[in-house]
C-alpha cells in the first residue's frame, strides 16, 4: 500500500501533510532550509505526487517516507578540502 500526500500547508514553524491513510503529520521548517526561507507564495506553489511533495522553482522534495523516517534536508553543501 502506497501513502501519498493529500494536502500540505504551513504555520508559523511546521510543514503539515495529510496522508491518504489519514494521518497528519509534520516537520519543522528548519528541517528544509528551503522551504524555512521562502515566502508564503513560493512554498504554496508545490505538486503533489504519489511519493511526495515537489517545489519546482524552489528546487525542493520531500518524500512522504522522508517525513515519517525524520529526514530533513538530505543536501549538503560541498565542503572545501583541507590540504
Amino acid at each position: 500500500m502506497t501513502i501519498s500526500p493529500e494536502k500540505v500547508w504551513f504555520d508559523e514553524d511546521n510543514l503539515w501533510v495529510l496522508l491518504s491513510d489519514g494521518r497528519t503529520v509534520g516537520a519543522p521548517l528548519v528541517w528544509f532550509p528551503r522551504l524555512f526561507n521562502a515566502n508564503s507564495a513560493s512554498r504554496a506553489d508545490y505538486e503533489l505526487s504519489v511519493h511526495g511533495i515537489h517545489w519546482d522553482a524552489l528546487d525542493e522534495d520531500i518524500s512522504v517516507q522522508g517525513i515519517l523516517d525524520g529526514l530533513g534536508d538530505q543536501t549538503h553543501p560541498k565542503r572545501e578540502r583541507v590540504a
